[in-house]
């Protein structure tokens, strides 16, 4: 697989429960891999994974991985503590406006992925489907 090739969601079976969480799944690691305020180590496990260079599963089981996510986990617990009301409030409605795009995103993939497949001819016998107005 080269460096511009990513594994499809049918590679990710092997953790993923189901089409819907594989999906997830490889979009979550497409966010980790892309999100150059993680940590390195984190970074590096995403794309490894999203390549195909390294199984998701040893992946999760790497102990350089599983600590940089507890160590983010904990930053983040340490940040949200630390926060006041307001700014409580304004990260809600940040996340929501978030969440809502995350969710068009996925509805489109999830189209994308479910859209019949058609033959190279488009209808009948390999000829072209003709639409009238």
């Amino acid at each position: 697989m080269t460096a511009d090739q990513e594994i499809q969601d049918e590679e990710l079976r092997g953790v993923a429960q189901d089409p819907e969480q594989a999906l997830r799944l490889r979009r979550s690691l497409r966010t980790i891999a892309g999100a150059t305020t993680l940590d390195p180590a984190l970074r590096d496990m995403a794309q490894s994974a999203l390549s195909g260079n390294v199984d998701v599963k040893d992946a999760f089981q790497d102990p350089r991985y599983t600590e940089a996510v507890y160590q983010r986990l904990h930053e983040m617990r340490r940040a949200a503590e630390n926060q006041t009301y307001a700014e409580q409030q304004q990260s809600k409605a940040q996340f929501g406006a978030w969440d809502a795009r995350q969710q068009a995103e996925l509805d489109r993939e999830r189209a994308e992925r479910d859209a019949p497949v058609h033959g190279s001819g488009g209808g009948r016998g390999g000829r072209p489907t003709r639409h009238f107005p």
